[in-house]
């Protein structure tokens, strides 16, 4: 028998569990978790951090600062380094989804050309502003602004997200164009998605969970990773931009 209908046979459910979740998978959880509620009876509180970073509200900082999370889903590498630091549970990573990075403009604006990496960084050089997030997907963009070699050209125009999604600058216009996960920018309100970085130049991110080594209900956040998992779960999570890994 699945951990999901064990928990279902069990009266009366324990307290609500606590995860921490990353905005790559945001749109997807959202969706998917009410449906676990329904079928295990058991209630989820739900925060959101960046996979990598020191901000108080990353997922890295939450850890070392040992709040009470039974759940974290980020960054594989990211998970990876917090399993070495013995914060998460060895044996406990489950890869969920793989992510790429998207373009985004304001809704209506003239939509650039980004069928190469030659045409992007036309694009680029041409746009007066360009925004990115300080997760992943931004570690990814300055290594490869620098590898294009225009990192000099851009760096007036460049404007880092700090603690909102890249697609709320871009929808303000307080940036011309937006990369970010697909993920994060299908949801936002006001801009129109272009589409994802061109093959050659597209990095792929996984996103996996993993149980603090302190959870107090790691058999709850197992049954919730099952669901997340489930054939079920698979159909969600591909219209919110993500692939099941």
């Amino acid at each position: 028998m699945s951990d999901l209908a064990m928990l279902g046979k069990n009266k009366p459910p324990p307290a609500e569990i606590n995860v921490a979740c990353s905005g790559a998978f945001k749109a997807a959880y959202l969706a998917l978790v009410p449906q676990f509620e329904r079928a295990s009876g058991r209630k989820v509180a739900t925060s959101w951090g960046a996979s990598i970073g020191d901000a108080p509200t990353s997922i890295p900082s939450r850890l070392a600062r040992r709040e009470p999370l039974d759940l974290v889903i980020l960054s594989a590498d990211s998970l990876d380094r917090q399993i070495a630091a013995g914060r998460i549970m060895a044996g406990s990573r489950v890869d969920l989804v793989r992510s790429g990075i998207g373009v985004a403009v304001k809704a209506g604006a003239p939509r650039p050309d980004i069928g190469s990496a030659d045409a992007l960084v036309r694009a680029l050089l041409q746009a007066r502003s360009v925004g990115y997030s300080a997760s992943a997907s931004g570690v990814y963009l300055e290594g490869l602004f620098r590898r294009l070699g225009i990192t000099e050209q851009l760096a007036p125009k460049l404007k880092r997200a700090q603690g909102e999604p890249v697609g709320q600058l871009v929808a303000r216009g307080e940036v011309e164009i937006g990369f970010q996960q697909v993920s994060e920018l299908l949801p936002v309100p006001g801009i129109d998605y272009v589409g994802p970085l061109p093959p050659e130049i597209q990095e792929t991110t996984v996103f996996s969970a993993g149980i603090p080594a302190t959870a107090s209900q790691p058999d709850v956040a197992r049954a919730l990773i099952e669901y997340l998992k489930s054939p079920a779960a698979a159909a969600t999570i591909r219209t919110c931009g993500l692939e099941p890994a």
